[in-house]
């Protein structure tokens, strides 16, 4: 489904999604201390890119990160910039962050590639390896499938991805992926991260 699609029909259940997950509280542990844990390790600013009501950028930004929030629903990021005043927050796309060449030290794409076509998702992974410096890392959540199938999410439709597939994708990039995490919480959709590393030399481009 095109950008704009997706934006609308988060624009159309903003306050209900910000209502019901808005908050770091909503995360889970687990995720919580992964994600801490691949921050710690990041050196520079972090992208947390389709932030949503921004409250991962908030937490990163407490754990001591340069953090700044991106995400294509203006609704979200009005949120996110009356609810941490602290922190930088803008409206953006993933597939053109508006940043410059090699000037990133991580991205956080946290459920933001879950809509994405899979054949979109080459060019937004080549614009993550364009702004990342050499050797910054990337982590990626998203539902884990034994089949790249797409199912019908509570807002617009998204995409499972087996984790071997989006592994390739993330490598054909220009990364190198460093460790892949996956769970299955009661009452929920199977989960899986990646977490990469840019590779120091040229960014291979997309396909």
């Amino acid at each position: 489904m095109p950008v704009g699609q997706v934006s609308a029909a988060y624009a159309g259940r903003a306050a209900d999604y910000i209502d019901a997950l808005g908050r770091i509280e909503c995360t889970a542990e687990q995720d919580r201390a992964m994600i801490g844990a691949w921050a710690g390790g990041v050196d520079g600013l972090v992208l947390d890119v389709g932030c949503g009501p921004g409250h991962w950028t908030a937490w990163l930004q407490d754990q001591g990160r340069d953090a700044e929030g991106i995400d294509p629903v203006a609704a979200f990021i009005d949120h996110a910039r009356a609810a941490y005043p602290r922190v930088s927050f803008r409206v953006g796309r993933a597939e053109h962050l508006d940043v410059a060449d090699d000037s990133v030290g991580g991205i956080l794409a946290w459920y933001s590639l879950i809509h994405t076509p899979p054949a979109d998702i080459p060019a937004v992974l080549g614009e993550f390896a364009r702004v990342l410096a050499p050797g910054g890392s990337l982590a990626v959540g998203f539902f884990d499938g034994p089949d790249l199938t797409p199912f019908n999410h509570q807002v617009t439709t998204a995409y499972f991805w087996p984790i071997a597939a989006l592994t390739q994708r993330i490598e054909d990039a220009g990364f190198t992926v460093t460790a892949r995490h996956s769970r299955t919480d009661p009452g929920a959709r199977p989960h899986a991260a990646i977490v990469a590393r840019r590779q120091p030399t040229g960014r291979i481009q997309p396909r």
